[in-house]
């Protein structure tokens, strides 16, 4: 099993800053990848960011520019700095850890509780 605590998460009025943390613990299954995903309400999860063991990134064209995924393997920990945070980015922020076939992230069945982020106008 692989336990995952995201935060961070919090109330931001448009043009702020969040860096949200994900702390993985549990079991020893190694995944080459994480990933954030965040859910607004009444929408499907959708991927963020991606990175894998070797620290290559990818990023969907909504946050570009503004979001930055980062890793710290000695503290097990995936970070989000999102910058520049617009209302349209408020949701439930998640971390997964999964696998990088090509440009396609496969994520696996292990989930946290999620951080909330609300940015209003």
């Amino acid at each position: 099993q692989v336990q995952l605590v995201e935060s961070g998460g919090g109330s931001v009025q448009a043009g702020g800053s969040l860096t949200l943390s994900c702390a993985a613990s549990g079991s020893r299954i190694i995944f080459d990848a994480m990933a954030w995903y965040r859910q607004a309400p009444g929408e499907q999860r959708e991927l963020i960011a991606t990175i894998t063991s070797g620290s290559h990134t990818t990023y969907k064209d909504f946050v570009k520019g503004r979001f930055t995924i980062s890793r710290e393997d000695a503290k097990n920990t995936v970070y989000l700095q999102m910058n520049n945070l617009k209302p349209e980015d408020t949701a439930v922020y998640y971390c997964n850890p999964g696998t990088m076939k090509g440009v396609y992230f496969y994520s696996s069945s292990y989930w946290g509780q999620g951080t909330q982020v609300t940015v209003s106008s």
